[in-house]
């Protein structure tokens, strides 16, 4: 039987292997030791208008390892402060990816908001997978909650 991978070994067996597509794209950068999540910044200007989409992009390319993920997730303090989110939170990066990594950023407030060269957009977690077998069953297993949906478990 096979040892569990420790979370040590995890953290410094993935090395992410970055390309810069311009000689001003940052490379990704934690805030605080212990972050799960490294900031992303924008390589262009743009004002997104209320309730617009857009791609911004990064200028970086990545190589993520077999067995990993890059998660891409908003920056909480531009959500709380501006309306800003990510359209598909959380974005997937996958291993097999090495085209540009970009940001589809939404703005969810009724003003303009200016994106500025260099400006922290979105963080990336780099994140195990886990690959599920599906199989087709005629029944499953009863539960406590059954099917219950939306709502069934009440906001108090």
């Amino acid at each position: 039987m096979t040892q569990p991978i420790q979370y040590a070994e995890v953290l410094s067996n993935c090395l992410i292997k970055i390309k810069r597509l311009c000689s001003f794209a940052q490379i990704p950068k934690y805030a605080n030791r212990g972050d799960s999540g490294a900031d992303l910044y924008a390589i262009e200007n743009y004002v997104l208008q209320p309730f617009e989409r857009k791609a911004i992009s990064t200028g970086l390319c990545v190589e993520i390892p077999d067995g990993f993920e890059g998660q891409i997730r908003p920056k909480s303090g531009l959500a709380l402060d501006s309306g800003i989110t990510i359209l598909n939170a959380p974005g997937t990066i996958d291993s097999t990816y090495r085209g540009e990594i970009k940001v589809i950023l939404i703005n969810l407030s009724s003003e303009i908001y200016q994106i500025k060269k260099g400006q922290k957009i979105a963080q990336i977690v780099i994140s195990p997978i886990i690959h599920a077998e599906f199989r087709e069953v005629e029944e499953l297993a009863e539960s406590r909650r059954g099917t219950k949906g939306f709502g069934s478990t009440t906001i108090f």
